[in-house]
């Protein structure tokens, strides 16, 4: 099977299938390829934090124009997936220079598997857009052909606990993949100063207390498959629940604008999480740290896309913030403004490159010590 996910994960994705107990597992771009079982399927679908779907090939071939296209997709029996009274869908996926245009293979595959089915059953299935019975990925690579069932169907971001957003909502695989990056599990108090819709707030209680992400989900597409096993996947969703675990410290959230602070408290509550998580309006150029002991803040501010503010203001406030009023604090924020960091004032720890939406990002951390930086180090030097 093929997980995909963002630029940038594959590494943690490939971890994350690793611990799930998948076999054979590679990285790739922006994917990762395993082996697993029935169950297993379902187990990813439920349980992958950083992965966007989770597709099962179903036969490889070359092809070199649409003939060897349409002959390669009528080769497979497409009556052991599909009934003339069901619907599908294709995805089609293109880096080749054999075909141009994705729309094109979509519709030539479309054909290869309506023409199987008048042929064998003198009727054929319907295509379906929005809820089809079964969605079928074609991905061609140069000369090679790869058709696969798509086990999720809508992307896995779609948790279903976020029914309110904001202006610029974080995508949820990117957030819990920021979480990851930043080495959030839980250990500790938890901050998010610009809270938003709420969903790394969400996203870090579920890594907290190791709740499957996908739990809340209403479907998956595997779910109207022909093999679909009930008792199967109640048994792995089980198993799941069975190793959620409690959490001891608190997720706290901030945000100026009281609709997001309403936004936020309603998905906390839609994810069952809101015992977990508090969530305040504050403007974070107002507030200090509240908590004893390390705390661990991630964020995404504005940076121009859609929201009209003073960047340059704005940045070096984030740093005199953090500078003045958060000590012994790691704080990683992502914005899509690279520009924009040079005003924060602060030398950043790290920094990745990873991409929101399209836009290149850069994920950043600041180690914000108690005391001084040079105070912390002369102090470890006279323990020693």
């Amino acid at each position: 099977m093929v997980a995909k996910t963002f630029f940038g994960f594959e590494e943690i994705l490939a971890n994350e299938l690793i611990k799930l107990g998948a076999q054979r597992v590679e990285q790739g771009t922006r994917m990762v390829s395993f082996y697993g079982d029935q169950g297993f399927m379902y187990k990813a679908n439920l349980a992958l934090r950083t992965a966007l779907k989770i597709l099962k090939p179903i036969k490889q071939f070359k092809v070199f124009n649409e003939t060897s296209l349409y002959n390669g997709v009528q080769s497979i029996d497409w009556s052991e997936f599909l009934s003339v009274n069901k619907s599908f869908l294709i995805d089609a996926t293109i880096f080749s220079d054999n075909f141009n245009h994705s729309q094109f293979v979509a519709l030539k595959s479309k054909d290869a598997i309506v023409d199987q089915f008048k042929k064998k059953f003198d009727d054929r299935p319907n295509i379906d857009k929005d809820h089809p019975d079964l969605r079928i990925n074609i991905h061609i690579q140069n000369e090679v052909c790869t058709v696969s069932l798509d086990t999720s169907g809508a992307s896995l971001h779609h948790r279903g606990y976020r029914t309110a957003t904001n202006i610029a909502p974080i995508n949820e695989v990117l957030a819990a993949g920021i979480l990851i990056l930043s080495g959030w599990t839980g250990q500790s108090n938890f901050l998010d100063p610009m809270c938003g819709s709420g969903t790394f707030l969400v996203e870090a209680a579920m890594i907290a207390c190791n709740i499957p992400p996908n739990i809340n989900r209403k479907e998956f597409a595997f779910e109207k498959w022909k093999d679909w096993d009930a008792d199967l996947f109640e048994k792995v969703e089980e198993s799941l629940l069975k190793k959620i675990t409690d959490f001891h410290f608190d997720i706290f959230g901030y945000d100026k604008a009281p609709s997001a602070v309403a936004k936020a408290k309603d998905n906390a509550r839609n994810a069952n999480l809101n015992e977990y998580i508090k969530i305040e309006q504050k403007n974070f150029f107002e507030t200090e740290k509240e908590v004893q002991g390390p705390l661990h803040m991630v964020f995404n501010p504005p940076y121009g896309e859609r929201l009209d503010i003073d960047l340059e203001r704005f940045y070096r406030e984030i740093g005199d913030t953090l500078k003045q009023s958060y000590p012994g604090t790691n704080s990683w924020f992502i914005t899509g403004n690279v520009e924009a960091l040079k005003f924060v004032g602060l030398k950043p720890s790290r920094k990745i490159k990873l991409f929101n939406g399209k836009l290149e990002s850069r994920l950043v951390k600041y180690e914000m010590y108690e005391g001084s930086k040079r105070t912390k180090f002369q102090n470890r030097s006279n323990n020693e």
